[in-house]
C-alpha cells in the first residue's frame, strides 16, 4: 500500500504497510512482517447535535368537531379569481369553493370537510396573502 523511510539513531528502516483493517496494521519492515495494534483517540465533533422539541399536532377529528367551525386559508399568495360558494350553501368534501390565481395558474381552493359555509371574508378581485384566511364552514 504505502511505503515509508525512516532513519532511527543512524539505522535506516523500511516500513511497507500491507493492511490496514480498523486498528490492526499489518506492516512490513526490512523483510519481517509484523501485525501492530494502533491507539486510537476518540475524536470528538465539532459539529453540534440538534435537538428539537417534539411537535404537538392536534388529530383532525379534534379540529372537526370544534365549535368555531373549519377555517379555509390562503395556501399560496395570490387574487381571488372566482367564489363558487355563498353564505349558507351546503358543501361535501372534496366540492371546489373557490378558484384562485397564483403564480399565473387557477389553483382550485376545495372543502376538506362536510359542511355549511358560515362565512365569507374575501370578493371576487381581492388580493390575498399565504394563511388569509378566506371563507368558515361550520
Amino acid at each position: 500500500m504505502k511505503n515509508f523511510k525512516f532513519k532511527i539513531r543512524g539505522n535506516k528502516y523500511e516500513a511497507n504497510i500491507k493492511s490496514f483493517e480498523k486498528n490492526i496494521v499489518d506492516i512490513d519492515i526490512n523483510g519481517t512482517n509484523y501485525k501492530v495494534e494502533l491507539e486510537q483517540d476518540l475524536v470528538k465533533t465539532k459539529t453540534p447535535k440538534l435537538v428539537r422539541a417534539r411537535v404537538h399536532t392536534p388529530t383532525e377529528d379534534a379540529a372537526i368537531k370544534s365549535k368555531v367551525g373549519k377555517l379555509v386559508k390562503a395556501p399560496l399568495p395570490g387574487t381571488i379569481f372566482k367564489l363558487k360558494c355563498k353564505i349558507g350553501d351546503k358543501v361535501a368534501a372534496g366540492d371546489t369553493l373557490l378558484i384562485m390565481e397564483a403564480m399565473k395558474m387557477e389553483n382550485n381552493i376545495q372543502s376538506e370537510i362536510d359542511g355549511k359555509v358560515k362565512s365569507v371574508m374575501i370578493a371576487e378581485g381581492d388580493t390575498v396573502l399565504q394563511g388569509d384566511i378566506l371563507l368558515e364552514l361550520e
